[in-house]
């Protein structure tokens, strides 16, 4: 049975003071009651302190990028060794925020997973439509486009060492929200994808969805079959939110 995963993004939020109290906050409050693998993701200068505060908890650490080497003249990014050093497990690649603002395409993604793996991270990797994709009916074009990019560069077994996100572009920051069924059939769509290449690794990945998760809406979300945690951005930010979707997972 695929264990449920849930990944606070604080995406660029914070002081070091406010990451510090929101880290002991969500470490004080889980407790032992949440079956749920919980991960913070905080940018990247907060990652030495909040890795301290989360010290000898069960929750995990992660990043919201990685480079795409392991090391050389690329200034201004952190490579996957770096990012082991201070504890983290986990790193983000092909947020919906760095394809659409930063121009990051499918095959960069997939080297950023690549050279994550390659370290010893686990990538959580996204994929999502815009609004006007899916109002053109793209959807299943643009996600499977994206992983099919990740699986060339991966392989079948690689991909088995990451987590897939999907979060639609028009529910991120904007309030709005996939309905679970809206969000099931893209997740089935996609573990459908990926049975067809491999049914062990399809059976086994996680597929979490990101795009205004709440703890209002988390239980429906993550009742589905295919939905196994949540990739989770501004509700991170308050600790008793962020907290109840976690126990929503598990």
């Amino acid at each position: 049975m695929r264990r449920a995963l849930v990944a606070g993004n604080w995406k660029m939020h914070g002081s070091r003071s406010s990451a510090e109290a929101l880290a002991t906050a969500v470490a004080s409050g889980l407790g032992e009651a949440c079956a749920a693998e919980v991960v913070l993701l905080p940018p990247f200068v907060h990652v030495p302190e909040v890795s301290q505060r989360l010290a000898g908890t069960t929750i995990g650490l992660g990043a919201q990028n990685v480079a795409d080497a392991a090391e050389g003249a690329c200034t201004g990014e952190v490579s996957a060794a770096m990012l082991r050093e201070f504890g983290c497990l986990y790193a983000l690649v092909g947020h919906s925020e760095r394809r659409l603002l930063y121009g990051e395409d499918d095959r960069l993604v997939a080297r950023r997973a690549r050279a994550a793996l390659d370290a010893g991270l686990i990538p959580v990797v996204c994929l999502g439509e815009t609004l006007e994709q899916r109002e053109a009916e793209q959807t299943a074009q643009v996600v499977l486009a994206q992983l099919d990019a990740v699986v060339e560069r991966l392989g079948a077994d690689g991909l088995g060492g990451c987590v897939l996100a999907y979060e639609p572009v028009w529910a991120i920051g904007t309030g709005r929200s996939a309905s679970p069924e809206q969000a099931q059939e893209v997740h089935g769509l996609l573990r459908d994808h990926l049975r067809r290449i491999d049914a062990a690794v399809a059976d086994e990945l996680r597929i979490l969805y990101g795009g205004s998760v709440k703890p209002d809406n988390a239980g429906a979300l993550f009742a589905m079959p295919d939905i196994d945690g949540g990739l989770v951005g501004g509700a991170s930010l308050k600790a008793d939110d962020f907290l109840a979707i976690c126990r929503a997972a598990g």
